[in-house]
């Protein structure tokens, strides 16, 4: 993820001094759209693991979470 980062930002300071081709732009809008799908697997991962507790203290995660997160542990 941090090399993709890296060139991410390489052309960005590329894209600043005018002197980006065709193909680059292309490449970047690439690397963009894999590093947005990482972020959004990671998050999604994240809120796979995560309880809603109301402050009585009782769970009131969506069924819809408790479903997915059924298949995981299955």
């Amino acid at each position: 993820m941090k090399e993709l980062l890296a060139k991410i930002n390489n052309y960005a300071a590329k894209q600043k001094k005018g002197e980006l081709t065709a193909s680059e732009k292309e490449h970047q809008a690439e690397l963009r759209k894999e590093y947005c799908a990482m972020i959004r697997g990671t998050v999604q991962d994240n809120l796979h693991h995560v309880t809603i507790i109301d402050p009585l203290g009782d769970d009131v995660t969506p069924q819809k979470l408790k479903d997915v997160k059924a298949e995981l542990n299955a």
